[in-house]
């Protein structure tokens, strides 16, 4: 295992990977500090852009990889300053930061928030490097009927876990499965096309990029000229001193510790993610430190402990991507997408046939979070000013990005349209309270799910028990109920905890 990391920091301290790391952490960080773009979007604007450098997959995803980790050291930033989350995932930082930053504690809490990330960061990826081979071990006994129980296990649980109606959460998981039939039949004879409605330019499908592009980053643009009588200027609260005294970090590093094994844990489920992470250690910490915790009044533990976990959570979340080939979340969604655009399938078989790109990544997720820690802790008084940056100059930025990107893959104007589209479906569904990662999920797994299914009954003469008479689908079934009953326990809890 040694030796497969110091090869994989070969490949990582390459030229051009190492380059890769150092802008992908830096545009993370960035894009996790401006309200509303989020990973997803960077990603899904710039992957054209990387298949136009032809990028390896190696390094495609080295860069990919520095923008999500980097985007959680991000959020901390606004949600600390501004009391504006970046994304969900940092929504418990403000609960104590912006009341640190209020008291003229910006820079403390700035400074606990790099240092928690840091840590939970980098503790996460040796958890990582033990625990991936064991599990790729165990996937090598997948067949078809495993990969499709797999894939219905993670989108329920990513169905349940998203926010509001679970009705409507079903609605958008339905959308993105309809929207990824569209096009060839791949197991047909001689590849039917299906669902084009006489339309030639969807013989071949919808571009999973078209569809993203549009449905966060234009979607968004719609959602910022609909409140665009509403944007105000930025009020940023002062960073003056930024360290923190011995006696803080102390007190924080069990806590960081403890946030960063739950949160990796959480990472590694199917579903769950940095939100729920950051939310369940924080949880812990309040109800440990009892009445001798500041909770909710600013005290840095309760801005370590969420950013330690939402951080391994994040690094968590490639084990389902890279060694079963099955996102967890709507951001690792639209890097298995890229990755199959450019001819990976990520798998169990991955770390032996394509270890260079694993333990690539591994080694460059060091040197990522070595790149935040030194970019976070001296130059966060120049990074908050980008918040200053007013909406109405990033948004067409972001606009003239997605049209290009779009025009790029194909160099169709009917791309440009879809795109529009699903920019509209997207506004609405934000408006009318529909979760996206559904969709998401829906779109990327729906040819995998039918295909695997397929297969499956292919290879069993058409025996449906080949679904549940083996010992890793009857456990995959056990966890499908069980996400399906986790949310619903979780809401009485709250109710409960509430009533007391």
């Amino acid at each position: 295992m040694f030796d497969l990391l110091m090869q994989g920091f070969s490949v990582a301290l390459s030229g051009l990977n190492l380059f890769l790391v150092f802008i992908g952490a830096f545009l993370g960080t960035v894009i996790g500090m401006l309200p509303g773009i989020g990973p997803i979007n960077a990603i899904a604007i710039l992957f054209p852009i990387v298949l136009q450098f032809e990028l390896t997959p190696s390094s495609a995803l080295i860069f990919f990889g520095g923008i999500f980790y980097g985007s959680q050291y991000g959020n901390s930033i606004s949600a600390i300053l501004l009391n504006v989350p970046g994304t969900s995932s940092s929504a418990v930082t403000c609960i104590d930061g912006n009341p640190l930053a209020k008291q003229g504690r910006a820079g403390p809490a700035l400074a606990m928030s790099a240092v928690a990330s840091f840590s939970g960061g980098v503790m996460s990826i040796f958890l990582l490097i033990f625990f991936a081979p064991l599990l790729a071990k165990l996937a090598i006994d997948f067949g078809p009927s495993e990969y499709f129980v797999l894939m219905v296990c993670a989108f329920t649980a990513l169905t349940s876990f998203s926010t509001g109606s679970f009705i409507k959460a079903v609605f958008s998981a339905i959308l993105g499965l309809a929207i990824a039939t569209v096009g060839i039949d791949e197991l047909s004879f001689g590849g039917m096309r299906r669902f084009i409605f006489g339309i030639e330019e969807l013989g071949d499908g919808i571009d999973f990029i078209v569809v993203v592009i549009g449905v966060f980053a234009v979607g968004e643009l719609f959602i910022y000229l609909s409140e665009l009588a509403e944007d105000t200027a930025q009020t940023v609260a002062p960073v003056k001193k930024i360290l923190m005294t011995f006696s803080e970090l102390k007190a924080s590093v069990a806590g960081i510790l403890r946030s960063c094994v739950s949160g990796f844990v959480v990472g590694v489920l199917p579903g769950a993610g940095a939100t729920i992470a950051s939310f369940i250690a924080y949880a812990t910490e309040k109800k440990l430190a009892g009445s001798k915790g500041n909770f909710g009044n600013g005290d840095l533990r309760g801005v370590a402990a969420p950013e330690s976990a939402n951080n391994s959570s994040a690094v968590g979340s490639f084990i389902p991507l890279l060694v079963l080939g099955v996102p967890g979340s709507e951001t690792t969604a639209v890097m298995l997408a890229a990755l199959i655009t450019l001819g990976v399938t990520p798998g169990p078989t991955m770390l032996a046939d394509q270890p260079d790109m694993f333990w690539g990544v591994a080694a460059s997720m060091f040197l990522g979070n070595l790149v935040l820690i030194v970019l976070n802790l001296p130059m966060v008084k120049w990074l908050a000013k980008i918040l200053l940056i007013p909406r109405w100059i990033l948004m067409p930025g972001i606009a003239i990005l997605s049209i290009v990107g779009v025009y790029v893959l194909n160099g169709s104007e009917f791309d440009l349209i879809l795109m529009l589209l699903f920019g509209i479906v997207g506004f609405v569904m934000r408006k009318t309270g529909f979760p996206m990662a559904p969709l998401v999920l829906g779109l990327v797994l729906g040819g995998l799910i039918e295909v695997n299914f397929r297969r499956a009954l292919t290879y069993s003469y058409g025996d449906y028990s080949t679904f549940y008479g083996s010992p890793i689908t009857i456990g995959l079934w056990v966890i499908t109920f069980l996400s399906l009953v986790a949310p619903v326990v979780i809401r009485l809890i709250r109710q409960r905890s509430r009533k007391d």
